[in-house]
């Protein structure tokens, strides 16, 4: 799959599920092509432990590659890189 699909109308809607057993208080998604995290995709909102939410992970670029990062209610954080937006149907985040 490409990194930069552009012209081609691809899906970006990923399910991400926390498997953990604490709280996802931010998200990110940024494209790999890219050194800054976007803004917080939750915004206000959190993602409970056992919840998922459908995200749109499309900024406009093009690109299907994109690195996530999770923050949680413990401070922790985790980054998963080099996701494929445009063939993944769900994530899990898990201890």
């Amino acid at each position: 799959m490409c990194q930069r699909c552009d012209g081609v109308a691809l899906d970006r809607k990923v399910k991400i599920n926390n498997k953990t057993s604490y709280v996802i208080t931010e998200f990110y998604a940024s494209n790999t092509g890219t050194e800054n995290w976007e803004e917080d995709i939750l915004g206000s909102d959190v993602l409970a432990s056992g919840s998922s939410v459908m995200i749109n992970i499309d900024d406009g670029s093009g690109y299907c590659k994109y690195d996530f990062l999770a923050v949680f209610d413990d401070g922790d954080q985790l980054v998963s890189a080099n996701n494929n937006v445009c063939e993944l149907a769900e994530f899990d985040f898990t201890e």
